[in-house]
Parts: structure tokens; C-alpha cells; sequence
């Protein structure tokens, strides 16, 4: 396990430290959510109660897009600096790289997610009454993420070789990425809307769970042949 999990751990690191010097991804992750966020703010009025109904899909609109283009930076890179045939050749397992590239995307849309949302709510006035609610969405919103992360990492790996891997990785990840995305915005609503209904809640959550696993399991046995393509 140390042989897979070390170098992930150094992969990852590597691209949070290029971030952390350039701010590329993350400045550019963080003024499209704001800007999507100024937008809805003005199409909708906040004081309608019935727009506070739009607040669970207005949450995965922003998380997917802002992934979005975190996704497709995250191989083009390397493709542009030759790094993927380093990889290749590097003594270490291709699940390896896998490993790392998802644990750094994930923490860049988690730093969005933690800016966007508490943004969302102040400016729709949105407030989440309960501490339970609170400990809900976060879990939701986890296993929202994980999955559709872990299969945006796969995606695009497999689609930096493409001329036009901008346009190839969405046509290829939104349909795959569907059910934890609806499994996500459904629990949402649940959560932050008729809480009574949590029962219903831990079903899409066990769906977006049994997601996660398996495209997990897929993108750390697969990799190794994407890396060749």
C-alpha cells in the first residue's frame, strides 16, 4: 500500500505547490463560481421564498462547471511539458498517478465548494437552520464530489491526448457522471429542504457511495492502460 500511497502523496503535493505559485486553476475556479453566483443573484430574486427550491441544483451547477475547468487543466499540463511519458517510465505504480491527480482536484473543488456555498447562502439569504442539516450536506456534498472527481480524473486523463480534449472531457463525463449528480442534488434538497424526509436522503447517499467505489476501483485498475494511450 506504502508503494501506491507515497507517490500519490508526491503527485498530488506537486501540482497543490504549482497551484499554490501560479493561482491559475484556482483563481479561475473561484471567479466563475462567483460570477455564476452574481448571476443567479440577479435573475432571481432572493427574497422570493420559492426561489430558496433552486438552492440544491444552484450548489451542483457550481460545483460541476468550476470542476470542470480544474479537470481539464489537470493533464493538459503535463501533456504540454512532456511529463505523461515520465510518468510512464517512473518506477512507481500508474495507480499512483491516478491516486494523486484525484486527491489534488478533489481539494481544489472543496476549496470552491467552501468559498461558493457560504457565498450562495449570503446573498439568497438562504439559512440552514439545524447543526444535523450542517453535518448532512457536508457528507453529501463529499460523496458528491468524490464521484464525480474520480470520474472527471479518469475522463481526463483520457482525453489530454485529444486536440480538442476542452470540448471532448465534458462530452464524455456529464453522461457518465449523471446518476451522482442526481443522486446529489436530490439528497440536497432533502437536506436543506424537508428533512423529514431523511430517510430518502440515506438512498441517494448510498447510491452516490456504491458510485464513488465502483468508479474508484475503475480509475486505480484502468489507469495503467489510459497512461499508454
Amino acid at each position: 500500500m506504502k508503494h501506491l500511497i507515497r507517490p500519490a502523496l508526491v503527485i498530488a503535493g506537486k501540482d497543490l505547490y504549482s497551484e499554490w505559485k501560479t493561482r491559475q486553476t484556482m483563481s479561475t475556479m473561484l471567479i466563475f463560481s462567483a460570477l455564476v453566483i452574481v448571476v443567479f443573484s440577479f435573475a432571481f430574486d432572493p427574497s422570493n421564498q420559492a426561489v430558496s427550491a433552486l438552492i440544491p441544483g444552484m450548489i451542483w451547477i457550481i460545483t460541476v462547471f468550476a470542476a470542470i475547468l480544474g479537470l481539464n487543466r489537470s493533464f493538459t499540463a503535463e501533456q504540454r511539458n512532456d511529463h505523461i511519458h515520465g510518468f510512464i517510465v517512473a518506477p512507481i505504480d500508474p495507480s499512483s498517478v491516478f491516486l494523486g491527480k484525484f486527491i489534488a482536484n478533489f481539494i481544489f473543488v472543496l476549496a470552491v465548494q467552501l468559498a461558493a456555498i457560504p457565498l450562495l447562502f449570503l446573498l439568497f439569504d438562504f439559512r440552514v437552520i439545524t447543526i444535523e442539516s450542517i453535518f448532512y450536506l457536508a457528507a453529501i456534498i463529499l460523496l458528491g464530489t468524490f464521484g464525480f472527481v474520480t470520474t472527471g480524473t479518469f475522463l481526463a486523463a483520457m482525453s489530454a491526448n485529444s486536440k480538442s480534449s476542452e470540448m471532448l472531457l465534458p462530452i464524455l463525463l456529464f453522461p457518465l457522471a449523471t446518476p451522482v449528480l442526481i443522486a446529489a442534488v436530490q439528497a440536497t434538497r432533502i437536506v436543506l429542504l424537508d428533512l423529514e424526509k431523511l430517510s430518502s436522503a440515506y438512498s441517494w447517499m448510498q447510491l452516490m457511495a456504491v458510485y464513488d467505489l465502483i468508479f474508484f476501483a475503475a480509475g486505480i485498475i484502468l489507469f495503467e492502460y489510459i497512461l499508454e494511450v
